[in-house]
């Protein structure tokens, strides 16, 4: 990552690239000199004939053959009961959280729903994000340069995400019992900060959003797999996975293609009819400025009109009055007129403005 951003601010020649090469591929088969040492360690040993063979004695203790037969009905009368009942008659009756689920329970339950659903808005959002990377770059009057290293950026975060974020959640779970579903959520709220790093489009925000981007969505996959196992067990936990990772197909459908591609392809052709211009047939659109990703407009013309129209209706229930340098004032009451210079009486009904 540090050569990537360094890569940025300066240009290198060939044989520098050479070099930067060389030194990773070095890096990436320094672990095996570890591997070679415990094996030189092992072959010293046994030439010195210090390691000892190892015997394995195992001891099967004797039962009783009557007991062993009784254990033997019991249990093919537990197999019959058991195949008498049908899975679709305890689909609404699923046992308690961490033990087996059938496939149709854990499908069927509220906690499923709820974390599908999650999984669907958290990831759903942080890749449709990383899709429109380039998109949003160029949106932003980012180079090309800067581009490459904010995919670059994700990639990276995105392995650190999901490294880190199993192994920091289990120090959570055992050391101060805080439950995964605690840290998923943590996890979707910092996403919402680079998703608000995009909106507002300040300077070289966009480095900033694509780390904490990559981070969350690496960081959320493991979380929602673990979080799978512990509610509805491993019996088929290989199915359930799947399940789960349905969510990210659907999110992205969501926000991607109906919400973001919508809110561009509209302002992209706003931006073209104030230049004249009109859409080429089978040219892509090209939208500038932060309005492409960002409702701000809907909001303010939704919301504050609401509270102006109160406003109004405030006022003219009040019945105030400006006239000159007097204010007049209709109340329920009867209605004392106030004014700068002194106290004017007036009918409600005779105000004039």
């Amino acid at each position: 990552m540090v050569l990537i951003i360094v890569q940025k601010e300066f240009n290198f020649s060939r044989i520098e690239y050479i070099s930067d090469g060389v030194g990773v591929i070095f890096l990436l088969l320094l672990p095996l000199v570890v591997v070679f040492r415990e094996e030189l360690k092992f072959n010293k040993l046994d030439k010195d004939g210090s390691i000892s063979q190892l015997k394995v004695v195992t001891d099967v203790p004797l039962r009783n053959v009557s007991s062993h037969e009784n254990d033997v009905e019991v249990s093919a009368a537990n197999v019959k009961s058991e195949k008498k009942i049908s899975c679709w008659r305890t689909i609404f009756k699923p046992p308690n959280r961490g033990e087996d689920y059938t496939i149709l329970q854990a499908l069927f339950s509220i906690d499923m729903l709820i974390l599908f659903l999650a999984t669907t808005f958290g990831v759903g959002g942080t890749l449709t994000a990383i899709d429109n990377l380039g998109q949003i770059g160029h949106s932003l009057g980012y180079p090309n340069k800067s581009i490459t290293t904010f995919v670059s950026l994700v990639s990276i975060w995105n392995y650190l995400g999901r490294v880190a974020s199993g192994y920091i959640s289990e120090i959570l779970l055992t050391k101060y019992k805080i439950p995964r579903p605690y840290l998923l959520t943590f996890i979707m709220l910092l996403s919402c900060v680079g998703h608000i790093l995009i909106a507002l489009g300040i300077s070289n925000s966009l480095y900033i959003a694509s780390v904490v981007i990559g981070f969350c969505f690496g960081a959320q996959w493991p979380l929602m797999f673990a979080i799978i196992s512990e509610i509805f067990g491993l019996k088929y936990y290989s199915t359930l996975y799947n399940f789960g990772a349905v969510a990210s197909p659907v999110g992205s459908y969501i926000f991607n293609v109906r919400v973001a591609g919508n809110l561009y392809d509209k302002e992209a052709l706003k931006q073209l009819k104030a230049k004249g211009l009109k859409r080429e047939e089978g040219k892509d659109l090209t939208c500038v400025g932060v309005e492409c990703y960002r409702t701000r407009k809907f909001y303010k013309g939704d919301v504050y009109r609401k509270y102006r129209e109160e406003l109004e209706a405030a006022e003219a229930e009040m019945g105030i009055v400006k006239n000159g340098d007097v204010v007049y004032e209709r109340e329920d009451n009867g209605n004392a007129a106030l004014g700068a210079a002194g106290v004017t009486r007036s009918p409600p009904r005779d105000v004039r403005v």
